[in-house]
């Protein structure tokens, strides 16, 4: 018997575009002879959508854009997108969210799929909210003694009332050059590079653009490495990849539109330097209580100490984004990466079902 697989994706965020880009991949992935596809696209408005189910792979991403009427909700659309109605005869088996950024990678969507009480693939509401929130992964990561980066937060609103302040305490924690990120937006959107103070003003207005919380990482002069992780309880570490920008630093463009950055798979690094990153990366895999699947991100210094930048809870997904490409290289291919995710999904959620709630 098909799967039923509905996929959600586009969303009420500034990495919309990206999660189209990989609904359409995982679509063309997917073998018709073992999955019914049910697409669920979210507009940048965040209005849901359900569009017809897909009986072939889809051309170009406009195909997805869905349009509809009056404006919808998750909660009304609950019923006809995953409870089942009179048109059709069974709820969705598994969704699997090709959400990027906040208000989906943020625990929000996951949250109603376990009020749902639905298998959903990737990983839970605490999960996927601490890995979006940079501040409060890298204060689990310290609470689990993995070494990282110096770094200090601000909210907006402190900002604002005293910005000086906020800039004398980034030079004498941190010094120049440093990161100034949103807290909450992952595929680098609004990261600034500073080298000076006038830099370091530019980059607060920026990033308090696109969240009301700010991190700032002190700058190390590193290479940078990332491995993928696979599974729930017991999970698996990829071969580790390099990434190395033409550009001064991997921003959003290096990524998604100039192509200006090498990815290096497997890493040309020591038996000793994996195995310290991998012990590393499947420690905050369980530190954040994960599943599914993670992207860990490291610096590697020249003394071959790696410090852990951040987890990614929904990596780039596209056949071409370094989380399927590690996979590619350890053996496993991108379609069987999709079915795997499935499983793990329905393993997860099979678990759930043996949990007593009455005492």
């Amino acid at each position: 018997m098909k799967t039923k697989l509905g996929l959600l994706y586009g969303g009420k965020s500034a990495e919309h575009k990206v999660s189209m880009q990989t609904a359409m991949a995982v679509i063309r992935a997917l073998d018709l002879e073992k999955f019914e596809i049910h697409p669920i696209y979210i507009n940048e408005e965040g209005q849901w959508i359900k569009g017809a189910q897909l009986q072939a792979p889809v051309e170009n991403v406009k195909e997805l854009e869905f349009t509809g009427g009056d404006e919808l909700s998750p909660l009304s659309l609950a019923p006809a997108l995953f409870e089942g109605n009179k048109q059709e005869q069974a709820p969705l088996d598994v969704i699997f969210p090709l959400l990027h950024g906040p208000n989906g990678e943020d625990g929000t969507v996951q949250g109603l799929l376990e009020l749902l009480n639905l298998p959903y693939a990737g990983n839970g509401v605490l999960a996927s909210a601490a890995g979006m929130d940079k501040v409060m992964m890298k204060n689990v990561f310290a609470q689990a003694g993995l070494a990282q980066v110096n770094y200090v937060a601000f909210i907006k609103s402190e900002w604002q009332k005293e910005k000086e302040v906020a800039y004398a305490k980034v030079e004498e924690a941190l010094g120049y050059p440093c990161f100034v990120k949103p807290a909450n937006l992952g595929s680098s959107v609004g990261i600034s590079k500073c080298r000076n103070r006038a830099e370091l003003e530019t980059a607060f207005a920026e990033a308090f653009q696109f969240d009301r919380k700010v991190i700032i990482e002190e700058g190390v002069t590193a290479r940078e490495i990332e491995v993928g992780i696979l599974g729930n309880d017991e999970p698996e570490c990829s071969v580790a990849g390099e990434i190395v920008p033409k550009k001064d630093f991997y921003d959003y463009k290096a990524k998604y539109e100039d192509g200006e950055t090498a990815l290096i798979i497997p890493a040309e690094i020591t038996e000793d330097e994996y195995k310290q990153i991998k012990a590393m990366a499947i420690q905050a895999f369980k530190a954040l209580d994960c599943s599914g699947l993670v992207r860990a991100d490291f610096f590697l210094t020249k003394d071959g100490r790696a410090l852990i930048n951040e987890v990614n809870t929904m990596p780039g997904f596209t056949p071409f984004s370094m989380f399927p490409l590690l996979w590619k290289h350890t053996g496993v291919e991108y379609p069987q990466l999709i079915e795997r995710l499935v499983n793990l999904a329905k393993d997860r959620h099979n678990e759930k079902q043996q949990i007593k709630y009455t005492f």
